[in-house]
């Protein structure tokens, strides 16, 4: 039903333009205050104020949002609007890229990821990240899964390790279909399955939370429904943020929207509300296909 309504919202096109000045000017975009929900009792992730830079360039404004506790929030907004870069920011990825750095806090159930006290390694552990193109291990299926839980030091016998591995591919969709070839290379699998693999292994050190950059998007319909089937079941258990550049997808995994324009977040808002009655012009210029 979500997704007919995205369909119908942006086919419709209402007549009522913009005026493209405004939604162009960067420096009227940047000012404006978040509107709808960025915020969330008991949040499993705070960021207040955070501004991210890339040398003299600024990528992200003042952005202030939580995520809650094993909740599924959706990051969309045109290509180059900086959904990715604040993803990155959540488990400092983007220490990796030089001459990029970040002000405002960031937060893990109260505790500042960027303590400069605090070590990356088992950060990355408690927040996980699935990449847009599947990215296995030249290794076998089974030492995918094991790598994280190895260099950690999550298990000591390898009946354990045996039951972690399974378990998963379990959680992952993935075990029935790889189970008697374990010892075979990762990346002899599907497009569809390596991505799955991915999200076992990043699992499979029992992260707290997930974050996914656009995990669909090198693969095919089928591949994807089976993804966001697994994102469903997925939220039982761990917290999720993802981007993606598909509405409808946003509309059928996600419970909160977050709209990003220019660097700036825009709008956070129940994903239905995001998609039949959005708060402010610009994440309706954007859903319904004036700009983007």
């Amino acid at each position: 039903m979500m997704e007919a309504t995205v369909r119908e919202t942006v086919e419709q096109k209402p007549e009522r333009l913009l005026d493209r000045q405004v939604i162009d000017d960067q420096e009227a975009v940047t000012a404006a205050a978040t509107v709808g929900k960025p915020f969330v009792e008991a949040p499993k992730m705070a960021m207040r104020n955070v501004n991210v830079f890339y040398g003299e360039k600024q990528a992200i404004f003042d952005v202030s949002m939580d995520i809650g506790s094993n909740e599924v929030v959706s990051m969309i907004g045109p290509s180059g609007c900086g959904k990715s870069t604040f993803l990155r920011a959540l488990n400092r990825m983007n220490d990796t890229i030089e001459g990029c750095w970040i002000e405002g806090s960031l937060q893990l159930e109260g505790q500042d990821i960027y303590d400069p006290k605090l070590d990356v390694v088992p950060l990355r552990a408690r927040v996980g990240m699935v990449f847009q193109k599947p990215n296995p291990f030249p290794k076998s299926i089974y030492d995918n899964v094991a790598y994280g839980p190895r260099i950690h030091g999550l298990v000591d016998r390898r009946a354990d390790l045996d039951e972690v591995v399974e378990t998963s591919l379990q959680r992952a969709g993935l075990w029935n279909e790889v189970k008697d070839r374990l010892a075979q290379p990762g990346t002899g699998l599907s497009g569809g399955q390596q991505q799955r693999l991915c999200i076992a292994r990043t699992i499979a050190v029992s992260p707290e939370v997930i974050l996914m950059d656009e995990p669909c998007s090198a693969l095919d319909p089928i591949a994807t429904a089976k993804i966001e089937e697994l994102i469903a079941e997925l939220s039982e258990n761990f917290t999720i943020a993802i981007v993606t550049h598909s509405m409808q997808q946003a509309a059928r995994v996600s419970s909160r929207t977050a709209y990003f324009h220019l660097g700036k977040l825009i709008e956070v808002n129940d994903t239905e509300k995001v998609f039949t009655n959005p708060e402010h012009e610009l994440t309706e210029a954007y859903i319904t296909g004036r700009f983007g």
